[in-house]
Formats: structure tokens, C-alpha cells, sequence
């Protein structure tokens, strides 16, 4: 399912080919490979490390009772995940993509609060902010809204790389992916964003799309 970085791998054009630096102070297992749609966790294993993007996409979710699938993150290169308020996973992690992972474990009777509160933070801050765009009324609305997210998560760039699947999407968003489909369209025709190719976007007039996602 996955190998060991040491192999050489023909990244994707937008990936980094530099490893991001270390979000987490500790020892570090080598960057293990994921193929996509492979697992890095299960919903329901044992708790205990924390995960860092080194290249490519994770998305973080569970699946419903009805068998309908939630995403409530998405990561990309450099940005942590895996933190849990106890010893048990809550939510299924898998690779979007070709995607390089490092595992850091802090040794036993090692205080590591300091360095994993800000991390707790900023996890409950993404968190509020997804609920916020799943509170949108519309479609329009929780796209614009989602674009914005992910032109901040590359630093505000103008051309938005998007490693996920309109699916993905969706299952983020709570829409179908005929609606998020129809929406990218409609953005496109009033000249808001330009489809560069199917994962790839160029914001034309952000300050529009800001007040779409208000």
C-alpha cells in the first residue's frame, strides 16, 4: 500500500518536491508513501501520533450510518493531523494522491502539552470555520466559500490547486456532485474563476468570491 520515500517518485507538477518544515517538534518515523485512496488510519484503531503532509492531499472522514460518506478536513503539504482528545482514532484518514506522510511519536513520559495545544487550537478553529460554511443557505454560497479556504491554505495564491475530486467536494460541502459540478460553472460564466483543468482553478475576482462566501 505504501513504501518508503527513499524511492524515487515522480511527483505531480504542483507538488512540492522539498519537504515542508517540521509543524511538530519530535522523533520522526521516515516519509512513508501513500498511493491514492490508500488508508493511513482507520476510524475506531489506536490513537497516539501525529501525521505530517510532506507531499499530495489527505482527507479526513467518517462514514454514516446509511453509508453516506462526511469529509471534515482536508490537509495538504505541511499541515498536521491525527490529533485526538483520547487513544482512538474518531475518523477514517486517506490519501487523496500521491501523498508522502510523516509520523511523529513522542516518547513515553514525554510532556508534549506545549507543543500540542496550539495544534488542538487550530484544529477546533478549522473545525468552527467548516460549520460555518456547512451553515451557508446555498451552494453558491459554501463553494465560494471553500475556494477562498483553499486559496488561503496555499498561501492566497491567484491559481488554486485542487488535489480533490468534485466528489470530495461534495461530501466536504453536503451537496451533490451534479450541484458542485453545476456551481464551478456557473462561477466560470460570471467570470469569477477560470478552470484552468479539472484541479485547477485561477480566482479572477476574489473580492467577489469573498462576498459570495460571507
Amino acid at each position: 500500500m505504501y513504501a518508503q520515500a527513499s524511492a524515487k517518485i515522480d511527483l505531480p507538477s504542483y507538488l512540492p518536491h522539498q519537504s515542508p518544515a517540521p509543524a511538530f517538534e519530535g522523533p520522526a518515523t521516515p516519509v512513508s508513501f501513500f498511493t491514492a485512496g490508500a488508508e493511513i488510519y482507520a476510524q475506531g484503531e489506536k490513537a497516539g501520533a501525529l501525521y505530517q503532509v510532506e507531499f499530495g492531499a489527505v482527507r479526513i472522514y467518517r462514514l454514516l450510518a446509511d453509508g453516506r460518506r462526511q469529509i471534515s478536513a482536508f490537509h495538504l503539504a505541511g499541515e498536521t493531523f491525527g490529533f485526538e482528545a483520547d487513544a482512538t482514532h474518531h475518523f477514517f484518514a486517506e490519501a487523496i494522491n500521491a501523498t508522502g506522510v510523516r509520523v511523529f511519536r513522542a516518547p513515553s513520559g514525554t510532556d508534549m502539552s506545549r507543543q500540542l495545544l496550539p495544534l488542538a487550537l487550530k484544529g477546533l478553529t478549522r473545525a468552527q470555520e467548516h460549520l460555518l460554511v456547512l451553515g451557508r443557505q446555498n451552494a453558491i454560497e459554501r463553494v465560494a466559500a471553500f475556494l477562498v479556504e483553499m486559496s488561503e491554505h496555499q498561501g492566497g495564491l491567484r491559481q488554486v490547486e485542487l488535489p480533490m475530486s468534485r466528489n470530495d467536494i461534495g461530501d466536504y460541502l453536503g451537496l451533490t456532485i451534479e450541484t458542485v459540478s453545476r456551481v464551478f460553472t456557473r462561477l466560470k460564466e460570471k467570470g469569477v474563476i477560470r478552470l484552468l483543468s479539472l484541479r485547477s482553478i485561477e480566482i479572477l475576482k476574489r473580492d467577489t468570491l469573498l462576498a459570495m462566501g460571507e
